[in-house]
């Protein structure tokens, strides 16, 4: 067993997220989980997803790199 005090800084961090993140999903979830998607919703999400997969919508990630000067 590892002790917090042979943990690197890196390794700590890493912990600590991870049981945050845990923690956050367990109290906040998903309150529409396990509802059934209207069947109109279900149809805008996929004509989204074709927008996007065809070039219609969205932005190249590469360019939202550039533009905010993350390079």
């Amino acid at each position: 067993m590892t002790t917090v005090a042979q943990m690197t800084k890196d390794e700590l961090r890493e912990m600590i997220e991870t049981t945050v993140e845990q923690k956050l999903l367990e109290l906040l979830g998903d309150p529409d989980e396990g509802l059934p998607v209207r069947k109109a919703v279900r149809d805008r999400l996929l004509r989204q997803k074709q927008a996007v997969a065809g070039g219609e919508r969205g932005e190249q990630f590469e360019d939202v790199v550039r533009r905010l000067g993350l390079e």
